[in-house]
């Protein structure tokens, strides 16, 4: 795969209208394997695709508070080689497409890293998380506030790059977490067991901080 083609499957966002026509608002991002759809390593088949214990209700209770919906995920088997670039657009198109159907929800977007990790597992770009390049990314396109957004993932490695972009974090603590390194950056501010529980400490959260805000402003 050509470096150009790796750029432009993680910045391809084609969903919704360009960010100048709308105001910024508060986003969930979601990572996708273990967290939206169950974890079938290097999955491209639509027919495979499961998702996990109440996530549409989980999507559709953000989706009604008004959160912008965006799926992050890292896609190391396109380095590798394991599946090429259309076989994944077509599991993406599918994904959306189901969501839609399934949940009469909307996806922003379904942005993905499609670098692998160095021999120690560690990053080597700005995109594969826990590095922030991402959510960053979907920020600009969509005309998102990172400040008010929200990061939910199965592993402290989501936790992280929703902290260093400037979002909350929830972790559903599900088992997919290994490795438990912790630090400053990988504490979220929720752990649930599914991706409905996380919407309703989402939707708890910002009702709570726009109460703090209409305080101050009041004062």
């Amino acid at each position: 795969m050509r470096l150009s083609e790796t750029r432009l499957l993680a910045t391809r966002m084609p969903e919704t209208s360009p960010p100048a026509l709308r105001a910024r608002r508060p986003a969930v991002f979601i990572d996708k394997d273990g967290t939206l759809v169950e974890n079938v390593p290097y999955n491209v088949d639509p027919a495979l695709l499961r998702f996990t214990p109440h996530a549409l209700a989980g999507l559709a209770l953000l989706a009604r508070a008004g959160f912008a919906l965006v799926v992050v995920t890292n896609q190391p088997g396109l380095a590798t080689g394991r599946f090429s670039r259309a076989a994944f657009e077509q599991l993406r198109r599918a994904l959306v497409r189901r969501v839609f159907d399934e949940a009469g929800v909307v996806l922003c977007g379904v942005h993905a890293c499609p670098h692998a990790p160095d021999s120690s597992g560690r990053p080597v770009c700005a995109c594969r998380k826990p590095m922030p390049g991402l959510l960053r990314e979907a920020a600009l396109q969509h005309g998102l506030d990172l400040t008010r957004s929200w990061m939910v993932g199965d592993i402290l490695d989501d936790v992280e790059a929703g902290r260093r972009a400037g979002c909350r974090s929830v972790l559903l603590d599900v088992g997919n977490e290994t490795l438990w390194q912790r630090g400053p950056l990988r504490e979220p501010q929720h752990r649930v067991g599914d991706l409905f529980e996380a919407a309703q400490c989402i939707v708890r959260g910002e009702g709570a901080m726009l109460s703090s805000r209409t305080t101050e402003a009041a004062i």
